[in-house]
């Protein structure tokens, strides 16, 4: 049964008993980027479930993170999305987060606790928070990744290197414990809904991959469904970018290690098929995610959202990471379903990935806190509202962003660089141009009236 779209405007008019607030099921990926969904334009690669929830639901295709202040991106993603708070604000806070959030009863799934639901929470957690004691139930909380094995760093070196692969359970890495970490994210998820079903209070629950971080390990059947010679080359490719250094993504960060220099056309084309077969592993694992939802019997009342902390790079400007701001890297995909959810509706306006927050809040019929700097989707999904103005974005001291619609800046401090592109007609940065003098103007104005709204003390010299 599919509720009426004004279902969702009622939200607003008056506060909802516990008993009938609808449920929250937020699946979280960890670099998944945008382009990575086979309906939202890549005939690559296979997500039959997420593909669902695109048919069923509305996707905001331009959904964005602000970038980080540490080169493990997802810590400062995640830390926004727990706090709600902008990117250096979310900084200052990092360290005594546990402290100051978690112990005042601030953080997201506390506020969801204070207003009725049961929360639970299964996966890659990774903020300085303990995360048992943010959520009612807790398992299986892991780390920002697998442990690394250097087998799966510099790698292939061609045809012949053999020496790691993907279903090889004796590397550890996702297979540690005998049993892929996506399955056993699911097999929680399964447990949990088992539990929720049984209960008249609402659910929230934080379903967090680690997937499809590297190591980019699958099943041998995974891969195979990925031929060599039907993966494409990224865009544009270069054996290694003429920034690197400068914008702090060179040969020594974690990240583009795993790929030798120079980049190899084939090198990237196995780093792709593997970050494409754990995808459509992690596909398979959400499958398995939503029949139990739907064998609840709570699937008409629960509100989906899935997204991923940051995007990657793959070879994309010969970038294995995700510490740079071209799409590729800080937009990903933003899709939700339940009642009163249009189906199939595509929303190009720009958001922020961590409005998620201020979204359940709404749907839980609850006030947004004061704290929380990030909006609601509902009125731009029920067509009251437009996305945002410009969209900022940041990495360390060493490279800035600002977009407005279809232009877009980058700045590199260290090499005295601006790049400007327009995504209209370039949407994978392939061509950096100059601005005219009006563009430039009003994308400077934007960034620097995002930067007090983020905290940013930065001097930039555009």
């Amino acid at each position: 049964m599919k509720l009426p779209a004004l279902f969702l405007s009622a939200l607003l008019l008056c506060p909802l008993a516990a008993a009938e607030k609808p449920n929250l099921l937020f699946i979280f990926a960890d670099d998944h980027a945008y382009n990575c969904i086979a309906s939202l334009g890549n005939d690559e690669i296979k997500t039959p479930n997420l593909d669902k929830l695109v048919k069923g639901g509305t996707t905001v295709t331009h959904a964005y993170t602000q970038g980080s202040w540490s080169g493990a991106v997802c810590i400062a993603s995640r830390t926004m999305l727990v706090t709600g708070l902008n990117l250096w604000k979310a900084e200052k806070v990092y360290k005594d987060v546990d402290k100051e959030y978690r112990q005042q009863n601030k953080m997201w799934p506390q506020l969801l606790a204070a207003g009725g639901y049961d929360t639970y929470f299964t996966g890659k957690w990774h903020i300085r928070a303990d995360a048992e004691q943010s959520f009612k139930v807790a398992r299986n909380v892991r780390p920002g990744m697998p442990k690394a094995m250097p087998e799966g760093y510099n790698r292939p070196l061609g045809p012949d290197d053999k020496t790691w692969l993907p279903w090889d359970k004796e590397m550890g890495g996702f297979w540690e414990g005998g049993r892929h970490w996506s399955a056993i994210v699911a097999d929680d998820a399964k447990d949990y809904l088992d539990m929720a079903k049984e209960k008249d209070a609402p659910f929230f629950m934080y379903i967090a991959f680690n997937a499809p971080h590297d190591p980019r390990q699958s099943p041998e059947k995974f891969v195979d469904q990925y031929p060599l010679e039907d993966i494409s080359l990224p865009q544009p490719f270069y054996e290694k970018y003429e920034f690197a250094e400068e914008m702090a993504s060179g040969e020594k960060l974690r990240d583009e290690k795993l790929a030798p220099y120079p980049r190899t056309e084939y090198a990237v084309k196995v780093n792709r098929q593997e970050y494409y077969a754990i995808i459509t592993h992690m596909d398979f694992q959400i499958g398995r995610i939503l029949k139990a939802l739907e064998d609840s019997g709570k699937a008409d009342k629960t509100y989906i959202v899935f997204t991923a902390d940051h995007g990657l790079a793959v070879g994309h400007h010969s970038l294995m990471g995700k510490q740079n701001m071209f799409d590729h890297s800080v937009r990903v995909p933003w899709i939700i379903t339940g009642p009163g959810i249009p189906a199939g509706k595509k929303i190009d306006e720009p958001i922020y990935l961590q409005d998620v927050m201020a979204t359940s809040f709404e749907i839980a019929g609850m006030e947004k806190p004061a704290h929380v700097d990030f909006q609601s989707v509902l009125p731009l999904v029920r067509g009251e509202a437009k996305g945002l103005d410009a969209v900022y974005g940041a990495y360390l001291d060493k490279q800035r962003s600002v977009t407005i619609g279809s232009k877009k800046l980058i700045h590199y401090p260290e090499a005295k660089k601006t790049l400007f592109f327009d995504l209209e007609n370039d949407p994978l940065e392939t061509k950096a141009g100059e601005p005219s003098e009006n563009d430039k103007a009003s994308l400077v104005a934007a960034f620097e009236k995002l930067q007090k709204e983020v905290g940013d003390e930065m001097v930039i010299d555009w």
